[in-house]
């Protein structure tokens, strides 16, 4: 089958491939002049975005922006393979082979003769198995987690793990001792007006803020998400309730907003 066949092809179990002539197509001469110019680099951005849509979509339950945004998410790898086969580097059967190779290794227990009876142990099995792939022996133990995550996210990570070697709290009540230890230094550093502690302070509150999600199973980065949503949502109600008492947000003091924005929140914005 031609590659304009291939596009054109609306075969059951052809659809990858259809996808991966498609996107050769936009990069090919003739092609998309903005595909064409794309790189690495420059569509790292889009990456983000559609990995962080697709995890709204399925916060949602909605199952056709899950087909779309898994989609989207989807085109970023085909996009980056194409891409780096264009320069001879790899291409997608590679990466394909990669993930496909590395799964039936980390799982001895499904694939070979090791034997893992429940999640933890696939995890503790995972992570010995990752640690001998890397040789990570003779270098720290949080060496490489999470790089190039954004920094609440790899706060969790850097967390857990530390936690499978017993460096945790054994109760949650630890954890909000914690927060309000790092509330009273953060409060102390903004009365002595030390600029610098200021931002070490907050960065450990949010630190200690991030371990108490951990202990409760919620992604820090979805929490932020859904706070940032809910402030979108009321000071829109708020702007709303203002128009409809004549100011807008330009003409509107504080006080003026802060009344709006207390009405706001009691009828459930």
């Amino acid at each position: 089958m031609t590659d304009e066949e291939m596009i054109n092809c609306c075969e059951p179990g052809k659809q990858m491939e259809r996808l991966r002539a498609v996107m050769h197509r936009l990069r090919a001469p003739g092609g998309c002049p903005w595909d064409a110019e794309q790189t690495h680099e420059s569509i790292v951005p889009n990456l983000i975005e559609e990995a962080y849509e697709t995890v709204d979509a399925i916060k949602r339950g909605d199952d056709a922006d899950m087909v779309e945004e898994l989609g989207d998410l989807l085109l970023q790898v085909v996009f980056h393979s194409e891409i780096a086969e264009g320069d001879k580097r790899f291409d997608f059967e590679e990466v394909a082979r990669g993930i496909s190779e590395k799964l039936i290794r980390r799982h001895p227990h499904v694939f070979a003769t090791s034997t893992a009876d429940d999640a933890d142990a696939v995890l503790k099995q995972w992570d010995e198995i990752k640690r001998k792939e890397k040789g990570e022996k003779e270098v720290p133990y949080l060496h490489g987690v999470g790089k190039g995550l954004p920094a609440l996210v790899r706060a969790g990570k850097l967390q857990k793990k530390a936690a499978k070697v017993g460096f945790d709290w054994p109760v949650e009540t630890g954890v909000l001792a914690k927060i309000r230890e790092e509330l009273c230094e953060l409060q102390s550093a903004v009365e002595e007006r030390n600029m610098h502690a200021v931002e070490e302070e907050l960065g450990d509150l949010l630190f200690s803020v991030v371990n108490l999600a951990r202990f409760r199973n919620i992604d820090p980065e979805i929490l932020m998400s859904q706070a940032n949503a809910k402030f979108e949502r009321r000071f829109g109600a708020m702007e709303k309730e203002l128009k409809e008492r004549g100011r807008s947000l330009e003409e509107a003091d504080l006080v003026e907003m802060e009344t709006a924005w207390v009405r706001v929140k009691e009828q459930g914005f």
